[in-house]
């Protein structure tokens, strides 16, 4: 089964990408497009203190008065993040996933994080192996291996040879 450090190494991009908790909003945003991400990490290299997300952009901008102008993001990120060590298998990260409700996990060894894992990643993950087990079964048992089961089979019936149970 598949661990969090191997869903890291899957991952298109592995390098982390944060920045400072003094950071504008406005900043986040355009290194959040530049980067092509859909969250930001908030910390100082690998210390991470929270994340920011398109999601809380969202909702930050149907607060009266807010602007990412002016707001800083340490005022506004979450800070109740969930991590797992590396090698946490993938079931249990979707257990945490859908039991936390929670969309990203960081994986941390000696308190500092290595990565960053969204649902996506996971759920990719699961499915890409499912693929991969699917296509293996259908290698090993393909219709030619069931033909020529059937056909000894029924030859042994024919010839005799095959014995009752009693």
């Amino acid at each position: 089964m598949k661990t969090a450090a191997d869903i890291l190494q899957e991952k298109r991009t592995q390098r982390l990408v944060s920045m400072p908790p003094g950071s504008l909003v406005i900043e986040v945003i355009r290194q959040m497009a530049i980067h092509n991400i859909g969250s930001m990490l908030i910390g100082k290299e690998r210390r991470i203190a929270g994340i920011w997300t398109e999601r809380d952009f969202l909702n930050n901008m149907l607060d009266p008065g807010f602007d990412p102008q002016r707001a800083v993001v340490e005022d506004c990120m979450h800070t109740d993040l969930t991590s797992v060590p590396p090698d946490t298998p993938s079931d249990r990260l979707e257990e945490m996933f859908l039991g936390l409700f929670v969309r990203h996990i960081l994986v941390m060894e000696d308190n500092e994080c290595i990565g960053l894992l969204s649902i996506g990643d996971v759920l990719r993950s699961g499915l890409l192996e499912k693929d991969r087990k699917i296509r293996e079964l259908n290698r090993i048992a393909s219709w030619e291996y069931y033909e020529n089961w059937a056909w000894h089979r029924g030859r042994a019936e024919r010839s005799g040879t095959r014995q009752e149970k009693k």
